[in-house]
């Protein structure tokens, strides 16, 4: 016969578990920013967010999982089981009216998302050459990426917001290389950019797209 739960208690230990990830989440990201990811260690992540050691190799296991984890919840900006795509400003970005509406909302959107996990990224690039967890995961943010914005201009397309004969495979593929996350932190570390920068140069640049697909077809480079 089954154990009967307490239901009060069962929600005092979920606390208690999203506390602790949340506090460890904090003081992982903090050290993998400040000290890089070879130097940053399970132990000093305990250490800075005042567990025990034990409780970081049972959460994470180990420290590319707890990178990884990091990254997960700062593209999202919290803990909610809901990905980018269901995000508020993903779904404003597909649906307004109008494509200045549609530009705006994806290129806020970019701007909050890579405000908040480009340092990170910028890390996971250092472990990519050897972690193959985090090498996994970051091919399969750069595909997320070029997906995402081929529906953007692919539904922005099929509701009339294009020119007529718009090139959108140009337009998908051209808008993915200046979406990309690498894209992001290179204007950071070579033109100095802060988020807003990189916010108005989104806007610029995808609407100066918009306008080049529907005015001319490009043929794709060669497989």
């Amino acid at each position: 016969m089954a154990r009967d739960v307490n239901p009060l208690a069962a929600a005092r230990r979920g606390r208690r578990v999203a506390d602790t990830e949340s506090r460890l989440l904090q003081a992982a990201s903090r050290l993998f920013i400040r000290d890089g990811y070879s130097a940053t260690t399970l132990a000093a992540v305990a250490e800075a967010a005042g567990v025990a050691p034990r409780t970081v190799y049972v959460r994470f296991g180990t420290k590319a999982a707890l990178l990884k984890r990091a990254v997960d919840v700062a593209l999202v900006g919290d803990t909610s089981p809901v990905d980018v795509a269901g995000r508020e400003w993903m779904q404003r970005s597909m649906t307004a009216p109008t494509l200045d509406e549609r530009i705006a909302a994806g290129a806020r959107g970019a701007r909050d998302m890579m405000h908040r996990v480009g340092p990170l990224l910028a890390v996971a690039a250092q472990a990519e050459p050897v972690e193959p967890v985090i090498a996994a995961a970051a091919q399969a943010g750069r595909e997320a990426t070029r997906d995402s914005l081929r529906r953007f201009w692919t539904t922005a397309a099929a509701d009339g917001l294009l020119g007529p004969g718009a090139d959108v495979d140009w337009l998908a593929q051209t808008a993915a290389l200046v979406g990309a996350a690498q894209t992001y932190l290179l204007a950071a570390r070579t033109l100095g950019w802060d988020p807003d920068a990189y916010e108005r140069w989104l806007i610029l640049t995808w609407h100066r797209l918009a306008a080049a697909a529907a005015s001319t077809r490009t043929d794709p480079p060669p497989a």
